[in-house]
């Protein structure tokens, strides 16, 4: 097998993959803040890196694989005031910060369930690591690149930038940085516009808020995920992941009070997956064009046709490389589902074939086409996650099965060791790799007909004006997980969670 080699975003080169540690992996990728519902974007950095890890398993690595959970001050740098993204959403959904977190992480586990992704090894959060964050931030300060002012402690960026190569990430210049950063709440305290915080004070009104050296506060959003991946994972580890929206300020500021805090850069290769768009525009709250996860499994937003199964989404994700812009459609979605059946169907199909054990191949070119299509699959992974390329030679081996199903190619074309690799390679990749399961359609159909069912009895009872009848459908399917919507038209929509 070939060597793999991964895109390094910091080097912007594909590099040879060489862990630090041989046989070991450590990999770590930014997990969602939990303020709020996991949306369509969010599913493909945690679909692509499900991706990597299983597939430095399947090389034989064993991966330590860290996903955090931001459940506190994630502070952002640009674009609006210093604040807990956490208890702000608290405040506006009447909950305790941590009966939201308890919430949302719940929901984010029940998505990334569905998508088949294989837990983390390590699921650290935020709330729980604020000792080794408030280390961390007196070790910068002591060694004097970081300030405090107000009780509120900043990094140093321009001081930094004189001994090491700030911006080489994001490929952004700090003298423009310090031109067009935005006035935010707190800019009178820096020294330097591009300077970032590491501690935030916390005023009176604000509800989540720990005691520190320099009173009472809540962390930066950049020192979370050093201070977590470094207790992890080491000092310096392998691979750190993420969405291209975090490569700046986020990812920017890790390396820079990594680097400080431990003298030395602390990621070896930096992976980006590129944006889901809708229309060419960032999918994002900002933007007004989010589906969240529920809505796009029940079909329930203004911008769907339909709902779409958790594996047609994963595929859909999967058909495109990592790097690479994806586009948001129906269309797309709908395709994706049409291809992932076909996929599966020829799977299936080839699982119910038995070859009758020739060793010589029959049809010799066919037996190499066959036999360069599969081994193809590890070079295309081997050339950075290259999915999309493995999903189009699956597809070139599905008319091969069908063939040897219907009888317009003898089972015999190939030879025995041929077909055991054929096989071999489908299980891999459609189970293991790349993730995939049936999408159980039957399954799906029978519950529409039940819940068409009742509905139709719920109806029947409101007319005869019945309502204890009415209320008590309702209130069984909610506590179901499954919530009605009376529409202004009379009909009647239902969401799954």
């Amino acid at each position: 097998m070939s060597d793999l080699y991964i895109y390094n975003s910091y080097t912007r080169e594909k590099e040879k993959f060489e862990p630090l540690v041989p046989g070991y992996v450590g990999l770590y990728v930014c997990g969602p803040t939990v303020s709020g519902e996991s949306h369509l974007g969010h599913a493909r950095p945690y679909i692509t890196f499900d991706v990597v890890n299983r597939y430095l398993q399947y090389l034989g690595y064993k991966v330590r694989y860290v996903r955090n959970i931001t459940d506190a001050g994630h502070f952002e740098e640009e674009g609006r005031e210093a604040e807990d993204k956490v208890a702000t959403k608290a405040l506006l959904e009447r909950l305790e910060p941590m009966e939201l977190v308890h919430k949302y992480t719940n929901l984010f586990h029940w998505g990334m369930r569905l998508f088949n992704t294989l837990d983390p090894s390590i699921e650290p959060t935020a709330t729980g690591h604020v000792i080794e964050q408030i280390n961390m931030i007196q070790d910068i300060i002591e060694k004097g690149y970081a300030y405090e002012v107000n009780g509120s402690v900043y990094f140093d960026v321009k001081k930094y930038a004189e001994h090491f190569p700030y911006g080489k990430l994001s490929g952004r210049v700090l003298d423009d940085q310090l031109e067009t950063t935005r006035e935010l709440d707190g800019q009178e305290e820096k020294r330097n516009k591009a300077d970032f915080a590491l501690w935030k004070n916390a005023p009176p009104e604000h509800i989540m808020r720990w005691t520190s050296p320099w009173g009472e506060g809540f962390p930066g959003w950049h020192i979370e995920c050093s201070a977590m991946s470094s207790k992890y994972l080491g000092q310096v580890f392998d691979i750190h992941g993420g969405g291209m929206d975090l490569q700046f300020p986020h990812h920017e500021s890790e390396i820079a009070q990594s680097t400080i805090a431990h003298g030395h850069a602390p990621v070896r290769y930096w992976m980006h997956n590129n944006m889901i768009t809708i229309n060419g525009k960032k999918m994002g709250k900002s933007y007004n064009n989010v589906i969240k996860l529920t809505e796009l499994f029940s079909g329930n937003h203004p911008m769907l046709e339909q709902p779409y199964h958790p594996m047609v989404v994963r595929f859909y994700i999967l058909q495109t490389h990592y790097r690479s812009t994806l586009d948001f459609s129906n269309e797309a979605l709908q395709a994706s589902e049409r291809a992932l059946r076909r996929l599966w169907e020829g799977y299936e199909v080839l699982k119910k074939l038995n070859h009758p054990g020739n060793t010589e191949a029959q049809d010799k070119a066919l037996d190499k086409k066959v036999t360069d299509w599969c081994r193809e699959c590890d070079e295309f992974m081997n050339d950075d996650f290259n999915t999309a390329r493995v999903v189009a030679n699956l597809f070139e081996l599905v008319p091969v099965i069908n063939g040897m199903k219907g009888g317009q190619i003898k089972l015999n074309a190939i030879s025995a060791d041929t077909f055991t690799l054929l096989s071999q390679t489908f299980k891999s990749y459609m189970e293991d790799i790349l993730g995939l399961q049936p999408l159980a359609q039957e399954q799906g159909d029978k519950l529409d007909k039940v819940l068409s069912l009742l509905i139709d009895i719920r109806k029947d009872a409101r007319t005869r004006k019945d309502f204890a009848t009415s209320d008590q459908i309702r209130n069984k399917l909610t506590e179901a997980g499954i919530t009605l919507k009376d529409e202004k038209d009379g009909s009647v929509s239902y969401t799954i969670e």
